[in-house]
């Protein structure tokens, strides 16, 4: 893998969200998060594991969508955790990820929900 730009703060991860998938680099999107991670996503599914993560978004930056930043809403962290999120300017409710501490000091994401879908009744 090549070597990228590590997430010194937890409000990176967004920042470098959006640059590499505006690049169209589905493989450095998936180096924001663990191994093991988990992402709810597309909607009403999990993808788990950080090659599955890289499969999905190269299937989603085919289409070469373009990521706005959005400003991060203020960090909670205890020890290694980290909880970030965002207010999305496309409407989709709230951006929720919990990030955790590399041994490097750098961080990575854990558990992202990209989108909160209300329940349909």
């Amino acid at each position: 893998m090549p070597e990228y730009e590590k997430a010194m703060r937890p409000e990176d991860i967004t920042r470098l969200f959006v640059e590499r998938s505006n690049a169209g680099d589905a493989a450095g999107v998936a180096a924001l998060y663990e191994e093991d991670a988990v992402m709810a996503y597309p909607p009403g599914e999990l993808t788990v594991g950080r090659e599955a993560i890289r499969a999905l978004w190269e299937k989603v930056l085919t289409n070469r969508p373009r990521f706005e930043p959005e400003q991060p809403l203020p960090t909670l962290i205890s020890g290694d955790i980290a909880l970030t999120s965002t207010p999305p300017k496309d409407g989709a409710g709230a951006r929720a990820q919990v990030v955790r501490r590399r041994p490097d000091g750098s961080w990575l994401r854990l558990l992202d929900q990209p989108e909160f879908v209300l329940p349909t009744r």
